[in-house]
């Protein structure tokens, strides 16, 4: 099993920048694929970001693509998320997940591990 805590989120102004971590435990942390999803107040949960076991492959929501970067450096069982120029429509819970899905995916049902999530709040 894998349990996921994610942490860094908080309070930014529009064009700020903030960089979430998702901490792992379990000693097969680089055996899973790792995903970002976002879920706002009234809204459905949805995708950011992927990252497959080696880092070898991302996948980005065409929503952030090219402001948002996701990492992992397996020998931390850590993955990142650095938001750059946020936008107030990026509100949100960030939750990261894990999956043992052999391609990377963007599917909220690929993903069997999930934590908690931590809040950002972009400001105008």
């Amino acid at each position: 099993q894998v349990q996921v805590v994610e942490s860094g989120g908080g309070l930014v102004q529009a064009g700020g920048s903030l960089r979430l971590s998702c901490a792992a435990s379990g000693r097969t942390f680089s055996n899973y694929g790792m995903g970002w999803f976002r879920q706002a107040p009234g809204k459905e949960r949805e995708f950011v970001a992927a990252i497959s076991w080696s880092a070898g492959n991302t996948y980005y929501a065409d929503s952030v693509k090219g402001r948002f970067t996701i990492s992992r450096d397996n020998a931390k069982n850590t993955v990142y998320l650095q938001m750059n120029n946020l936008k107030p429509e990026d509100t949100a819970n960030y939750c990261c997940a894990a999956t043992l899905v052999p391609r990377i995916t963007s599917n909220l049902w690929d993903y069997v591990y999930w934590g908690q999530g931590t809040q950002v709040t972009v400001s105008s």
